[in-house]
C-alpha cells in the first residue's frame, strides 16, 4: 500500500489515478478514500486524482497522542500530501471535515491552491449551537471508546442530514454505513476531540477568509441545516466564491447526488482552467437594494 510521511512523522495512506492537473480530495469525518470513488472514476479521465486517508483512519497511522490531531494539522496534512507527491499546486476538494481543511488550506497556503471546493462545511460554527456541538462531539467520542465504532456507526449514519441519502439510495447508504463501521474507534475518538471539537468557528475566521483569492466553490445540501448559514457567510466573505445549494439533499453531497456534484465541480474546474472564474464585482455588495 502506498504511504507518504508528513513533516511530523505520520504515515498517510493515499491513492492516485489519472494524469494531468492534480485534484486532491479530502474526506469527511464519516468517510475515507473510498468515499470519493464516484468522483475519482469521473475526474481521472482528465485529471490526476489523489485521495488519502486522514491520520486516525487506517491504513494511515493512528497516532496515540491527542496533540497530533488538530484543525491546523489537518490543513498541514494536505500540504504534506502535495509535498510527498512533489506537487506544487492543486485543486483541493473537501467535504465536511475535509471542507474545513480545504478552507484553511486556502488561507494558509494560498500559493498551493489552484482552486478550492468547500462542501458541507459549517458544523459547530453557529455561535448559539457551539456548546451543543462540543457536548455532542464529546459524548460521541466517549461512545467510540466505550462501545466501539461498529456499534456507534449505525446511529451516526442516521443523523438528521444522513437520512436523505438513505431514502434516496438505500444501497449506497448501506455501503457508506458499512464502511463507517470499519473505522478505527481510537482514531475516530482522537479525531473528534482534536479536530472536530477544537476547530475555530467560521464566524471567528472572517478576516482570514477575506484573504482567500483562489477560485472557490461552496456547496451544501439544502437540508444540511448546520451548513446553510455558514455557507452564506463564506459566500459573502470570500470575494472569489460561488455558492451551490443542492435541493432536497443532506450532508454527504458527493455520495447522495454524485452526478450533480461531479457536474458542478467539472464546470467549475473548466471555468477556472480557462481563466474565466470571476472575482465579485464590488458593486454587488452595495448597501442599497434597488440601486441608485
Amino acid at each position: 500500500m502506498p504511504h507518504l510521511t508528513t513533516d511530523d512523522g505520520v504515515k498517510l495512506y493515499y491513492e492516485e489515478s489519472g494524469s494531468g492537473v492534480p485534484i486532491v480530495f479530502v474526506h469527511e469525518f464519516a468517510g475515507d478514500t473510498r468515499s470519493w470513488e464516484a468522483q475519482v472514476r469521473y475526474f481521472c479521465r482528465r485529471y490526476r486524482c489523489i485521495t488519502f486517508n486522514a491520520r486516525g483512519y487506517p491504513p494511515s497511522d493512528v497516532p496515540e497522542e491527542g496533540e497530533k490531531y488538530s484543525q491546523a494539522r489537518a490543513c498541514d496534512d494536505i500540504r504534506a500530501v502535495l509535498d510527498g507527491l512533489k506537487i506544487d499546486k492543486a485543486h483541493v476538494v473537501g467535504l465536511s471535515m475535509g471542507g474545513f481543511a480545504a478552507l484553511h488550506f486556502g488561507f494558509t497556503y494560498p500559493d498551493c491552491a489552484r482552486s478550492l471546493v468547500v462542501a458541507g462545511c459549517g458544523y459547530g460554527a453557529a455561535p448559539d449551537q457551539r456548546a451543543q456541538f462540543i457536548a455532542e462531539n464529546d459524548a460521541t467520542a466517549r461512545r467510540f471508546e466505550e462501545v466501539g465504532m461498529a456499534k456507534v456507526a449505525a446511529g451516526y449514519a442516521l443523523g438528521p442530514s444522513r437520512v436523505q441519502f438513505q431514502n434516496k439510495d438505500p444501497r449506497g447508504w448501506q455501503e457508506f454505513a458499512a464502511q463507517l463501521a470499519q473505522h478505527s474507534s481510537k482514531g475516530a475518538a482522537l479525531t473528534m476531540r482534536g479536530v472536530q471539537m477544537r476547530r475555530p468557528s467560521l464566524y471567528d475566521l472572517v478576516d482570514k477568509m477575506k484573504t482567500i483569492s483562489a477560485p472557490t466553490l461552496i456547496m451544501t445540501g439544502d437540508e444540511d441545516w448546520p451548513c446553510l448559514e455558514p455557507c452564506l457567510l463564506m459566500k459573502r466573505t470570500i470575494l472569489s466564491a460561488g455558492l451551490v445549494v443542492v435541493p432536497n439533499t443532506g450532508h454527504a453531497i458527493n455520495l447522495e447526488e454524485p452526478a450533480a456534484f461531479n457536474q458542478y465541480i467539472d464546470d467549475f474546474l473548466h471555468t477556472v482552467e480557462t481563466g474565466r472564474w470571476p472575482a465579485r464585482d464590488p458593486r454587488a455588495m452595495a448597501a442599497t437594494i434597488l440601486g441608485r
